[in-house]
């Protein structure tokens, strides 16, 4: 019994960890969400020196994430995490340098390879071996709920130190530090408490003995051939989109029923935080101990989603009171958020193999998060073409149609899923 405790408790602290640093990683990336004027005025960045900088650094994410489809199986997590957020500290004390451009966006680069292609599929695979088949749900809902806490409290955090200096200079450069040593600590804890991966079988298909880079190669190449990979992949790309829409609410609000400004931040900070904490735990639970089943609780929620967001595109808004409409848009984000907590527990409910899990994790972080790179723009384009409340009306259309073939897609994965278990 006290081995089974042991086990248990070791499960917990590498999970916390985990969870530490991935409420930590992102932080310097998206800096700009706190600091960006702070960051023209201190660092002589203009909007568009910021936004390349944020736009070259998606790119390399969206390359590294395929880079990781082979490095996430190929090394082990006390390497990987320790690396990546060891390498996140260290761009930070050179960002408080406030270097030149060239050199802010070569950090920008090396931010997005230590986030996206070491840290966050390996983090994925391993959440995902420290939990069984009927854990999944509750353990990506926690990861997300933890997360987003960590998130919260580091940014503000950062903000009051950056207020208690004044906010000058001085005060910027000392949150970028805070901003770098969390990660660097977290880093340490993570050597020392995360357990090294189970030695692989270093076997090909026929049982012959193979190097440990073919037999990474190899579980790539599984990986690539396996159908179920590619439609959970897919499942949390329409996810993905819908979240991305998530964006307009506050815009729309402000247009269509005159958002005071002092609601803009009640609505900010119960859509990004109190919802993203709420979300997480409660669609876990619904997943693991109503549902049992991740794919399902998904293809429920796609279409609660479109129906909302249909009916929501219809109405008349100018005759409707502001309560009404924040309301409903929180609703929708709530909704999207439980969502996208659980998006890659199907991982385990359609079997992948525990062995490729890095890469299958890798495959499903590039297709999921691609609707990051394009969606925005295209919402955006849609907003700019119709003027006023057609072009909210519109994406919000667009976001319902996305989710409706979610909907189909995962009714299609249980599909697949019950003809895979008849067989």
């Amino acid at each position: 019994m006290s081995k089974q405790k042991k086990s248990l408790d070791k499960k917990w602290i590498s999970f916390g960890t985990l969870m530490l640093g991935a409420g930590t990683i992102y932080k310097l990336g998206f800096m700009k969400d706190a600091f960006y004027v702070p960051m023209q005025e201190f660092m002589g960045l203009s909007h568009t020196q910021i936004g390349t900088a944020m736009s070259v650094a998606g790119l390399i994410s969206t390359f590294g994430f395929l880079a990781s489809i082979y490095l996430t199986d190929r090394i082990s997590k006390k390497i990987m995490i320790p690396a990546s957020l060891l390498g996140i500290c260290l761009c930070g004390l050179w960002l408080s340098t406030f270097p030149s451009y060239p050199v802010f966006l070569t950090i920008y680069c090396l931010l997005a390879i230590c986030a996206d292609m070491l840290y966050w599929p390996t983090m994925l695979k391993t959440v995902r071996l420290l939990g069984n088949e009927d854990e999944q749900g509750r353990m990506f809902g926690i990861l997300e709920a933890g997360r987003g806490l960590m998130d919260t409290i580091v940014a503000f955090c950062a903000l009051g130190i950056f207020s208690a200096m004044g906010s000058t200079a001085a005060g910027l450069r000392a949150a970028i530090l805070f901003y770098a040593i969390v990660p660097g600590i977290i880093a340490i804890l993570a050597f020392i408490l995360l357990e090294p991966d189970a030695p692989a079988a270093k076997t090909d298909a026929e049982g012959k003995e193979i190097g440990a880079n073919k037999a990474a190669m190899e579980g790539v190449i599984r990986a690539l051939k396996n159908k179920n990979i590619w439609l959970v992949s897919f499942n949390i790309f329409f996810v993905y989109s819908v979240y991305c829409g998530l964006t307009y609410f506050i815009p729309f609000l402000e247009e269509a029923y005159a958002l005071p400004a002092a609601l803009v931040g009640v609505y900010g900070i119960i859509n990004q935080y109190g919802l993203k904490m709420l979300g997480g735990p409660v669609g876990g639970f619904i997943t693991d101990k109503v549902l049992h089943s991740a794919t399902k609780y998904l293809r429920i929620c796609f279409v609660i989603v479109a129906a909302i967001l249909a009916v929501f595109a219809c109405l008349p808004h100018q005759n409707m009171g502001i309560v009404a409409g924040m309301v409903i848009t929180l609703t929708i984000s709530a909704f999207v958020f439980s969502m996208r907590a659980v998006f890659f527990a199907p991982m385990d409910e359609v079997k992948v193999p525990r062995e490729i899990t890095g890469s299958a994790m890798s495959i499903g972080s590039f297709v999921g998060y691609l609707p990051g790179a394009f969606m925005y723009a295209v919402y955006g384009n849609i907003l700019d073409r119709f003027e006023g409340l057609e072009g909210y009306k519109i994406v919000f259309v667009v976001m319902a149609v996305f989710a409706v073939i979610g909907f189909c897609l995962s009714s299609y994965i249980l599909r697949t899923m019950k003809k895979e278990k008849a067989n």
